[in-house]
């Protein structure tokens, strides 16, 4: 086998092996929530807020927790409260979003479960 052929091999290997650990970090990074954007981001944020009816919008997600979109968004009396939105963009949810005793509750103090 010639050199070259070989230079050519090792850096093909090489290369695998950058792409193979590239992957394994981004698979493994954890944090796989996708923020909305352009227009899904107008509609859903416009949505949420006339829902809940003040505040302001601190974070969306696209397809969390079985939703379509998501809108988290803080009152001005300091609450933080997460808006289920379906793929029309209509509220199918709500929940108080703490770390408390009540975050698997939505506004009427309902469980999700």
């Amino acid at each position: 086998m010639s050199t070259r052929t070989k230079l050519a091999i090792a850096a093909a290997g090489a290369l695998a092996t950058i792409a193979i650990g590239t992957g394994v970090v981004a698979a493994s990074s954890g944090d796989d929530d996708v923020p909305l954007t352009g227009a899904d981001y107008d509609r859903a944020t416009e949505a949420a807020l006339d829902h809940v009816g003040e505040g302001r919008v601190t974070e969306t997600e696209v397809g969390d927790d079985g939703a379509s979109y998501e809108v988290e968004i803080l009152r001005e009396n300091g609450t933080q409260v997460e808006v289920e939105l379906d793929e029309s963009f209509e509220v199918i949810g709500t929940e108080t979003d703490d770390d408390g005793a009540g975050d698997d509750e939505d506004e009427a103090g309902e469980s999700d479960d």
